[in-house]
């Protein structure tokens, strides 16, 4: 009884010391970088689209008046 009482003890002490010299916690850093875009122009999504459309239209403007042709 005696010698299983000391294995026992043995055992757990061995135990105790491979688990308790891990490091289990890892420190982790989060780096943010913020960076500004710089552009020529600072249009909106609507002054972008309407300028798209402005020159849509002016193309089938021009395209009807070459339709018609010219008069003179």
């Amino acid at each position: 009884m005696k010698k299983i009482v000391c294995m026992l003890v043995l055992v757990f002490t061995t135990s105790i010391v491979f688990v308790s010299c891990r490091e289990t916690k890892t420190e982790t850093k989060e780096v943010v970088k913020e960076v500004e875009v710089q552009t020529e122009e600072r249009k909106g999504a609507v002054e972008r689209a309407a300028e798209k459309v402005d020159e849509e239209v002016n193309e089938e403007i021009d395209k009807a008046i070459d339709k018609i042709g010219d008069d003179n």
